[in-house]
């Protein structure tokens, strides 16, 4: 099993969830959160004044995934996130050893 992280843009959620629906993903987790990568944030005027936003919002997906999925939902995940502009966002992967399902105690990819 494969844990896959994707920090994508905001704009993006709703393309990279259609994406995932098409290419077999059945859950996912979706959390907003701030941050920065080379783009260190921006500049914004409020009312004459000058701020800088160096955490921007973002949208974070968790999932964990059979192995045969993996390559699939990368490959989604990254054609239905990028714009080819600066900040379009990471994907991490890592394994997972066990998975337990908390209501019938199944395990493994099953458990999924």
């Amino acid at each position: 099993m494969t844990k896959i992280e994707a920090i994508i843009q905001t704009s993006k959620l709703e393309d990279v969830k259609n994406a995932l629906h098409e290419a077999g993903v059945e859950g996912m987790t979706v959390l907003e959160v701030r941050g920065h990568g080379r783009q260190k944030g921006h500049t914004e005027f409020y009312r004459g004044r000058e701020y800088t936003v160096d955490l921007i919002p973002k949208i974070k997906l968790e999932m964990v995934l059979t192995d045969s999925l993996v390559e699939k939902v990368v490959a989604a995940i990254s054609a239905a996130a990028r714009t080819g502009q600066i900040g379009d966002g990471k994907i991490f992967c890592s394994r997972v050893d066990e998975a337990v399902r908390i209501r019938n105690d199944e395990r493994g990819d099953s458990a999924l």
